[in-house]
C-alpha cells in the first residue's frame, strides 16, 4: 500500500487519519456526553474533562496536519458511476464535516479558558487563554459546543451511511478505496 493517495485509493495516511479523527471524535462525543453527569463527588469529574480537553487540543493538532495533507496530497478522482449531486452532496459533506469540528474544537476551548485559566494537555504543555472577555463566553460556547457536536455525529452517520450504501446497494468501490485497495 502507498503511504501518499493514488488516483484509484487513498494512501495510508489519509486512511489512518480519517479513521484516527472518525474514532476520536465519537469517542469524544460519547465522552462529553458521559461526563456533563457527573457530580463533584464521582471519581472522574474532574479527569474526565481534563482528558476530553486534551484530546480535543491533539484532535486540533491532528485536524490542522489532515487538512494540510488533504491541501498537498490531492484525494482520488470520483468514480465515473457516481452521479453529479453524489459528487456535489460528498464535497459538501466533507466541508462541513472539517468546519463543525474545527468549530466543536473552537468552542470547547472557549469554554475551557473562559475564566483566563490555560489548558494543560495531559501535563505536557499548555494552551494560554487568549479570548476571555466575551459576555456569557462560557454559556454562549457551551451551547454551539453541544448542537455542533450533535450534528457533527449525525452527519458523520449519514457518511457511513452513504459509504455502506456505495458498497452495498451501488456494489462500487468507494468503500474499498477508503481502505486502501483498489478492487474487491
Amino acid at each position: 500500500m502507498h503511504w501518499r493517495n493514488q488516483h484509484t485509493h487513498w494512501g495510508m495516511v489519509a486512511i489512518l487519519m480519517h479513521f484516527g479523527v472518525a474514532f476520536t471524535v465519537f469517542g469524544l462525543f460519547a465522552l462529553g456526553w458521559w461526563m456533563v453527569d457527573l457530580t463533584y463527588y464521582d471519581s472522574w469529574y474532574k479527569p474526565a474533562p481534563h482528558i476530553h480537553k486534551s484530546i480535543g487540543i491533539l484532535l486540533f493538532i491532528t485536524m490542522i496536519a489532515r487538512l494540510a495533507w488533504r491541501i498537498f496530497d490531492k484525494p482520488p478522482k470520483h468514480l465515473e458511476t457516481h452521479a453529479r449531486w453524489e459528487q456535489i452532496s460528498a464535497k459538501i459533506t466533507h466541508i462541513l464535516l472539517y468546519a463543525l469540528i474545527f468549530g466543536i474544537i473552537m468552542s470547547g476551548y472557549l469554554i475551557s479558558t473562559a475564566d483566563g485559566r490555560p489548558i494543560k494537555v495531559f501535563d505536557w504543555f499548555e494552551v494560554p487563554a487568549l479570548i476571555t472577555s466575551i459576555e456569557k463566553q462560557e454559556d454562549i460556547a457551551g451551547v454551539i459546543h453541544w448542537y455542533a457536536a450533535c450534528v457533527l455525529i449525525g452527519l458523520a452517520a449519514l457518511h457511513i451511511m452513504g459509504a455502506i450504501k456505495h458498497h452495498v446497494i451501488d456494489k462500487d468501490t468507494t468503500l474499498i478505496r477508503m481502505l486502501g485497495k483498489k478492487k474487491r
